[in-house]
């Protein structure tokens, strides 16, 4: 989904990128390969980023019987995300001064594809969520490279590069929603639905495996660059824009996993069938294509961003009182309702570039805004869990995530006028 992202944890020291190569282990390294490759792999990472999660939403039903799962072990499962995103993500700018990103992914990606063939492999809840968990981990630390690999490799096309892989990532989760029930009648079982996306993240391994080989024959002919000094870091904590970013981010993917969890349930129980549920949780993300694609020009070219704050916000508010009151007789309009909304999520990503002036307050500021954003995210869909089983019904959970749409409109009134993270 387009979706939206979480008390914070400390937040990660920033990584100086420079646009023209890696520093590892206090080195610079050339870029490794032209564009063309780097611009594919980073396209096949982003189709990954949600098929593990929303092909679960879709099947969340079919697996809840399979495995027997309550209705909160079922919410502890879509909180997963969020919780290994904000963990993980973290931990990645450490990671990348440690190692260079290229073999990074191609761990991460690997972790992705193995995680996602384990967890359909076992009856047990609690390995079903370990191996979800690593899975997850793999996602989490692309989550933060992503933003990086724009600025260092396309630092003068920024945005047409974040709108492809922002794009890239809403096909992946639209064609997941969509096609995992098919897949999983069509085989006979929830497994096939839900393991089969395995193949997408093996096939993301590809791009990165020479260029990890090119940039450690690179690390090893470079000559060694002072490291910068710790002093010199930019460290969003210490700012209101890091934090008014960082709420943002866990306010708008708060509900965006809410809804890539839950939604498919929630027409489920209005009365569609599972295959209609699935198509409609699709609708959200695949309307959200061209929103993806076009949101990082649109917010480029406003003086303020308040505009498209207050619009995202009237379009979601709008939704989640016509799911509400009208589930099933008006299911097509809160589909596109929510599909603009849940524009949000790539407003932010477009924001963390427009909020920094540097590479380095790029990195940092995509760190820290992600990490802290996915604590606040993990409430939404063990919350929607917890209400949904204890109400018996979708009332509930729906004004918790209004709720939560009042503190994302704040913070994002925040963030819409021109300012700069190195300002503060």
């Amino acid at each position: 989904m387009t979706p939206p992202p979480t008390a914070a944890p400390a937040a990660p020291a920033p990584v100086a990128v420079p646009t023209t190569g890696d520093t590892r282990a206090g080195r610079r390294v050339p870029p490794a390969t032209g564009g063309a490759l780097v611009l594919v792999g980073m396209l096949l990472v982003a189709l990954n980023l949600r098929a593990a999660v929303t092909s679960l939403g879709a099947l969340l039903d079919e697996i809840r019987d399979g495995l027997g799962l309550s209705g909160v072990t079922a919410g502890l499962v879509t909180t997963l995300p969020t919780i290994a995103f904000a963990g993980l993500g973290a931990l990645t700018p450490w990671l990348v001064r440690k190692v260079a990103p290229a073999r990074v992914l191609v761990v991460a990606m690997f972790a992705l594809a193995l995680g996602q063939v384990l967890r359909v492999l076992t009856d047990s809840t609690w390995v079903f969520v370990l191996t979800s968990a690593l899975a997850l981990a793999g996602i989490a630390v692309a989550n933060i490279l992503l933003p990086m690999l724009v600025k260092q490799h396309f630092p003068h096309r920024t945005g047409l590069v974040t709108g492809a892989y922002t794009m890239a990532l809403t096909v992946g989760t639209t064609v997941a929603a969509a096609t995992a029930v098919p897949i999983a009648h069509a085989f006979g079982s929830w497994r096939a639905g839900l393991g089969i996306w395995a193949a997408l993240a093996a096939i993301a391994v590809l791009p990165w495996v020479p260029l990890a080989l090119r940039t450690r024959a690179a690390a090893r002919r470079a000559a060694p660059t002072p490291r910068p000094a710790a002093s010199a870091r930019i460290r969003p904590e210490r700012t209101r824009l890091g934090w008014a970013m960082a709420v943002y981010f866990g306010a708008q993917s708060l509900s965006g996993y809410a809804i890539m969890g839950w939604l498919a349930q929630l027409f489920r129980d209005a009365g569609y069938q599972p295959e209609s549920a699935g198509l409609l949780l699709a609708g959200v993300t695949a309307l959200g294509v061209p929103i993806a694609l076009l949101m990082p020009t649109v917010a480029g070219r406003l003086a303020t961003l308040r505009p498209l704050v207050l619009g995202l916000t009237a379009a979601s508010a709008l939704s989640y009182i016509g799911l509400a009151i009208a589930p099933h007789g008006a299911a097509l309009l809160w589909v596109a309702l929510l599909a603009i909304g849940q524009g949000a999520f790539p407003m932010i990503l477009t924001a963390i570039g427009l909020r920094s002036r540097t590479a380095e307050g790029t990195v940092a500021l995509s760190a820290f805004a992600q990490s802290t954003g996915y604590v606040i995210a993990a409430l939404g869909p063990l919350m929607v869990g917890i209400l949904y089983e204890v109400t018996g019904g979708w009332t509930a959970p729906l004004g918790f995530l209004l709720a939560a749409l009042a503190v994302q409109t704040t913070a994002g009134m925040a963030i819409a006028r021109p300012r700069y993270v190195e300002d503060e």
